[in-house]
């Protein structure tokens, strides 16, 4: 159970993390906003409480025993490399590198940033290599936890229901997905593009444990973190949640999926972030 004391920190950050999205976007004129934004207190609360981290990258046993977080909405990259820096991964004025020639927070994480395992943003198999992980833990008797974050317009992959069916077929209950299921994808919405819904009952098919929440909502976010830690089998958090959430044009917009803002809508989104 999170104190008040405890969300208003996580809020504080979230509203932390809004803002250097926008600006780093905007900063490099590309990115990903919408998605970015629509994830952040699922990134907060899952880095800031749940999560074993471990900032210094060694080989030591706290870096063994590290959980571990694959970002299969790589596009998305903006929102962790903020909650990496909160932690101190690496300073957070890097993060005004962000998407230039030579820096190491590219478009799409990749390992040369200190907090990525894997390269992601291929969309569909961020699941598959989070079951590998995952698998891989139980084989060498390690209590570390895997998570992955998914789209939900990603989930019209195939290869992500193979995942699914891997995962159960494992029994990965030190496996949790969390998808991002904000409704919208570059095409517009994703029950128009290729439906999605009844989601919950399709992944219960696939005999996953699966609990369905409000994805802003923290307090929500951490209870269901804490009741995938006691399931049997691999769960699925469905986080409904708003794509450009905190920015009020650009919320619930697909033309934000991927579009950088001009000075006037920067200096307008910062205004609104900063109340």
């Amino acid at each position: 159970m999170l104190s008040d004391n405890e969300v208003k920190n996580l809020e504080n950050l979230c509203k932390s993390t809004r803002r250097n999205i926008v600006k780093m976007v905007y900063n490099a004129q590309s990115g990903h906003i919408g998605g970015a934004l629509s994830a952040v207190e699922i990134m907060t609360v899952l880095y800031h409480k749940i999560m074993k981290v471990c900032p210094k990258w060694t080989e030591d046993k706290e870096f063994q025993n590290r959980d571990r977080f694959v970002l299969s909405k790589g596009h998305a990259s903006s929102v962790l490399y903020c909650v990496l820096s909160q932690l101190g991964f690496f300073p957070e004025k890097e993060l005004m590198t962000f998407r230039l020639f030579g820096s190491r927070l590219q478009g799409h994480p990749v390992p040369i940033c200190p907090g990525v395992d894997v390269a992601t943003g291929s969309l569909g198999q961020g699941l598959s290599i989070a079951c590998g992980m995952a698998l891989g833990l139980r084989i060498d008797k390690n209590d570390a936890r895997v998570y992955c974050l998914l789209g939900d317009g990603e989930l019209q992959e195939g290869s992500v229901w193979e995942a699914f069916m891997h995962g159960a077929h494992e029994k990965l209950s030190n496996l949790t997905a969390i998808i991002d299921r904000n409704r919208l994808q570059i095409d517009g919405c994703t029950e128009n593009v290729k439906s999605l819904d009844n989601l919950a009952e399709k992944i219960k098919a696939f005999n996953w444990n699966v609990i369905e929440i409000d994805g802003h909502n923290i307090r929500e976010i951490y209870s269901a973190f804490e009741k995938a830690k006691s399931s049997d089998a691999p769960t699925a958090i469905i986080a409904n949640t708003i794509k450009g959430k905190g920015v009020s044009f650009m919320e619930n917009n697909a033309g934000w999926h991927g579009k950088a803002p001009k000075s006037e809508d920067y200096e307008r989104a910062m205004l609104e972030l900063e109340k």
